[in-house]
């Protein structure tokens, strides 16, 4: 597969969660406010996507191990491996599309950001943790609800053992509690 087809797939992918997203809100199961979303890994730079363009779509977005920063993943970890399925930020045509949807580059002032939890492990050996550290520092910048949390162990799975996964799953779900209420009684 080229990067140009690649690209059309990925841009789809965001298109398509966005879809269903807005289909649960068409179709009365639930309102924006009341919408979560979380995914992990390649599922935190969907989730990345989903909170810089379709922000109007949920009402808070956890994202575990993303990847944030597409202008410089392939310089971190495991990320030049994934230049067949990404492209090459170092190439101008391959960087503009990246550019148009990497999560760390479209964070601007202004904008209806719901709150958002990121989470990563100071040992991922895939995702480096610098991507999440960026983006929360760079939403910070911008006054956004972000929080943060960033385990000491865990590889990419943000958790070592059982423990840790559940405290990892209490805390998602407990921002979800907190914040979709949150969002649900100010509209």
């Amino acid at each position: 597969m080229s990067f140009r087809c690649a690209s059309k797939t990925r841009s789809s992918a965001f298109a398509d969660f966005a879809a269903v997203a807005a289909d649960l809100v068409t179709r009365g199961i639930t309102t924006p406010a009341r919408l979560g979303a979380v995914g992990g890994s390649n599922g935190g730079l969907l989730m990345g996507v989903m909170l810089t363009r379709y922000p109007e779509l949920f009402g808070a977005i956890a994202s575990q191990v993303p990847l944030m920063d597409m202008k410089r993943y392939h310089k971190l970890l495991a990320g030049q491996s994934w230049m067949a399925e990404y492209g090459d930020p170092d190439d101008e045509s391959d960087w503009a599309f990246l550019r148009a949807y990497s999560p760390y580059h479209n964070v601007h002032s202004g904008q209806p950001y719901p709150p958002v939890l990121l989470l990563t492990s100071t040992r991922d050996d895939r995702v480096h943790p610098g991507h999440a550290r960026k983006m929360a520092a760079r939403l910070r910048e911008h006054g956004y609800d972000v929080s943060y949390y960033e385990n000491v162990e865990g590889g990419h799975g943000a958790a070592a053992d059982n423990r840790q996964a559940a405290l990892k799953w209490a805390l998602i779900l407990e921002f979800f509690r907190r914040r979709l209420a949150d969002r649900d009684e100010e509209r």
